[in-house]
């Protein structure tokens, strides 16, 4: 049977609501916003096997449910000759296997995938791995140990959460980070300073957190997820030195917000990015009146309206590891930094602040291997 992948998009939210799921606020952006990263407009044929029901499109099969329960699961690489490269939205939810091997040709694992699994004990996410969805393995209470790629991997909403692994990681450190994503930092208080090797933060990081006080990120993290801060009760500062984007419900009910820093390469705010703050806040916005006049955002924004102004053309953005800011980090800043650790060279103030790729105020040799990932990145 042929179907148009905007009537599956369709039929999710039907199903979402008729289970009684606030959409909207489940998917921590709007309704059509997710959808559309599971509706490209393209024909499959629905299928089936003993083990599996699946979409079968022209190059890729995406798994849809497990029709089984056994005590351990092994996804293929291929069914009909195409290879596995998506587990699908509850495709495995409240199963019962305690080992999982996961394909080497998968791409994504999709929203509540694995979520509610009480008996899987480890995960290895395959190196072909690139974006794992919203709460794909939340409330697995058995799950203590995950295999990452050497690589990041882009996480959603609460795609760990409410497991022993996160738990574990939490006490290591509160603001989770795993090969320069931050998956988690809701249990971090007072300032917090994102590390300048970190690209991307997950979608509701800090959500909820009523400790922390401020927060940093550095120049490399453009995309500012959904509920990056909702309802983050006590930030009262906020600089994003990169961000090009404001997801939906960013700074929802971050009441107490008054000191907003943005990056002049802003391009767009979404229309629920500030939804119900009331503060009233100085934003400095690192770029010319004329460019934030051309940035994509609500005209009747109540916040944005509020606010005062601040256009500031003289900040320079700077790029994570440009130790001789010439505008990029590569082979001859991990030199600087080699040397300056060998005590054959001298960093300036500024230069070591640059430098210190971990933000912890120390230079060192775990310095020198984040400079060498981000200069080879």
């Amino acid at each position: 049977m042929k179907r148009k992948q905007r009537k599956a998009a369709a039929l999710l939210a039907a199903v979402m609501l008729a289970a009684g799921a606030p959409v909207g606020e489940l998917y921590g952006k709007s309704p059509a916003a997710q959808l559309t990263a599971y509706a490209a407009d393209e024909d499959y044929t629905y299928a089936e096997n003993d083990t599996f029901s699946y979409k079968k499109f022209s190059d890729h099969i995406e798994i849809s449910s497990l029709k089984t329960d056994p005590a351990t699961l092994e996804i293929p690489s291929s069914i009909d000759g195409l290879p596995v490269t998506v587990i699908g939205i509850y495709a495995c939810q409240y199963k019962s296997m305690s080992s999982l091997k996961l394909p080497d040709t998968l791409k994504e694992i999709g929203m509540y995938t694995f979520s509610y699994c009480s008996n899987l004990k480890e995960l290895t996410i395959p190196d072909s791995v690139t974006k794992i969805r919203l709460r794909a393995f939340e409330k697995c209470p058995s799950l203590e140990t995950i295999n990452f790629p050497d690589h990041a991997v882009e996480t959603d909403e609460f795609t760990f959460d409410e497991t022993p692994w996160l738990t574990a990681q939490r006490k290591k450190n509160p603001l989770v980070i795993v090969n320069d994503v931050v998956i988690d930092g809701r249990t971090c208080t007072g300032a917090v300073t994102v590390p300048a090797n970190v690209k991307y933060v997950a979608g509701s990081a800090f959500a909820g957190n009523k400790d922390i006080t401020s927060v940093v990120f550095p120049a490399g993290v453009s995309l500012i997820e959904a509920s990056t801060f909702r309802n983050c009760e006590n930030l009262t500062s906020a600089e994003l030195k990169g961000a090009t984007q404001f997801g939906y419900g960013v700074f929802e009910g971050c009441n107490k917000l008054t000191d907003l820093k943005i990056s002049g390469k802003l391009k767009s705010i979404d229309y629920y990015t500030f939804t119900d703050n009331n503060a009233t806040a100085t934003i400095t916005f690192y770029g010319s009146r004329d460019t934030w006049e051309k940035v994509e955002k609500p005209a009747n924004d109540a916040f944005l309206n509020r606010a005062t102004m601040i256009f500031d053309e003289s900040h320079t953005e700077e790029t994570a590891g440009d130790i001789n800011a010439d505008g990029a980090c590569d082979k001859a800043d991990v030199v600087m930094l080699l040397k300056y650790l060998l005590t054959t060279g001298t960093l300036t103030e500024a230069q070591a602040k640059i430098a210190d790729m971990n933000a912890n105020g120390v230079l060192n040799a775990d310095d020198l291997t984040l400079l060498k990932r981000e200069a080879m990145a």
